[in-house]
């Protein structure tokens, strides 16, 4: 009896003392790592870096999104310009796209077998993938030169 007289004495008691334990420990738990189960949704990876196109000046990565070959421009300066052909004898990929980033510049000349202006909108939240139109190039074209910056929209 003497024991339990000293405790509340002083204010402690075994349930606070536990509640407060087992809120301590609570909070920490926010910081620990986040456990998943193996059978849980697995996160997707990063693409990776393939060489389809070889480059006359300055490379850009490469990537394939399902079976279209994906051109990375989003490093390239605000104006510019790159000449790539095939790497392989294989030639040309089915799909061609560019990846920039919104508002780094205005628009991107596209020069193969014909010439296309693709505009690029300053206004979407993330990288823009801008598929080429499969006119502008054939198997046999030999280069596609791309320009990018402040082009006018005319033929």
């Amino acid at each position: 009896m003497a024991q339990l007289k000293l405790r509340r004495r002083n204010g402690f008691s075994g349930p606070l003392v536990v509640s407060v334990l087992a809120l301590l420990v609570l909070s920490g738990c926010s910081s620990l790592p986040k456990l998943s189960w193996p059978f849980g949704k697995k996160s997707t990876p990063p693409p990776q870096p393939v060489v389809e196109l070889s480059f006359e000046a300055a490379a850009y990565p490469q990537y394939w999104k399902r079976n279209t070959l994906v051109l990375d421009l989003q490093s390239a300066p605000s104006s510019g310009s790159s000449t790539f052909s095939p790497a392989t004898p294989a030639g040309w990929p089915v799909r061609l796209a560019l990846r920039v980033r919104p508002g780094a510049f205005a628009a991107l000349e596209v020069q193969g077998d014909a010439r296309s202006v693709l505009p690029v909108s300053a206004a979407a939240t993330g990288p823009i993938d801008l598929e080429l139109d499969p006119a502008i190039y054939q198997r046999t074209t030999p280069s596609i030169t791309v320009r990018w910056g402040a082009i006018a929209a005319t033929p």
